[in-house]
């Protein structure tokens, strides 16, 4: 699949998952929820590998990474990212979320030595900016209470968390780990690990039997999980995280155009220099080097 297949289905499925997320918040315990997402996840991925007679038998130091990318990417990250919309906006947490590409540019230069180009660090703050202008009007309605700020903090390490997440996979797949065996161990980590924080935190294991929630657990296993990391991480593994990582950006004007086309949204003059100032960004940034 070609790279630009990849990057349009991990914009696509991440940036309606956030509408999905709100229908998990409720009944259930964040972290009981993050936990039944990555154990359904995990049984499809293992299924999907015994029908492709993929192997998932793997050396112990191969399971370190399996675990490391399990409990940043499948675990902390989500925890800290439910915990961070219950103080916060969606906006808010979107444009909190969307500084993940410039960890990933430091992470990337600090970790493995990539350098990113004059092209893609104006890409990438064109793209901070239109998401800025995007919210601007929610934004400035914002009270910076002592719940919004520290929602805000647990949005910024769940951002943290998901870029050294990235870093792990990038190493991974430099030791020729597999994408999809690995996202299958790393996720059953992930749910084992939440799963254990959720009992150490005195959470009931409950479940919401409403269509809502099960269609949107569903939704957020298959395709927010499976399907959308298999394709985030593989676009990380070929062009690196500085520049996969602008997908986070992109996220914010996907559920802009699902609000337009399904709440009734308004178009203005600030939705429309928001998106042209991120969709610019994405050209600069995902731009071939000559």
């Amino acid at each position: 699949m070609s790279n630009t297949f990849l990057y349009i289905v991990t914009v696509l499925i991440w940036g309606s998952t956030w509408l999905a997320i709100e229908f998990q918040l409720g009944t259930v315990e964040p972290e009981v929820s993050i936990a039944y997402r990555y154990l359904l996840a995990t049984v499809v991925l293992f299924i999907w590998c015994k029908i492709k007679r993929l192997s998932l038998v793997f050396k112990v130091k191969d399971h370190i990474y399996f675990i490391f990318l399990g409990l940043l990417l499948f675990c902390l990250n989500y925890i800290l990212a439910y915990r961070a919309q219950i103080y916060l906006t969606s906006a808010l947490a979107a444009i909190a979320f969307s500084t993940m590409l410039w960890m990933n540019i430091v992470l990337s230069r600090l970790i493995f030595g990539t350098r990113a180009t004059g092209r893609v660090l104006f890409g990438a703050a064109l793209g901070i900016v239109g998401v800025v202008v995007l919210f601007a009007p929610q934004i400035s309605a914002i009270s910076l209470s002592d719940s919004v700020f520290f929602g805000s903090l647990l949005a910024l390490a769940g951002a943290l968390t998901a870029s050294f997440g990235n870093m792990v996979s990038q190493a991974a797949q430099k030791r020729s780990l597999p994408v999809v065996e690995t996202n299958t161990w790393s996720m059953f980590y992930g749910a084992v690990l939440t799963g254990i924080i959720a009992l150490a935190s005195g959470h009931e294991f409950n479940f919401d039997g409403t269509f809502t929630y099960i269609a949107s657990l569903t939704y957020l296993a298959v395709f927010g999980s499976v399907v959308a990391f298999g394709a985030y991480l593989t676009l990380l593994g070929r062009i690196g995280a500085h520049k996969a990582g602008y997908a986070t950006v992109m996220f914010p004007v996907v559920a802009l155009i699902l609000s337009l086309a399904f709440e009734g949204l308004q178009l203005d003059l600030t939705i429309i220099v928001g998106a042209t100032l991120v969709l610019l960004g994405n050209a600069l940034v995902l731009k071939k080097d000559a």
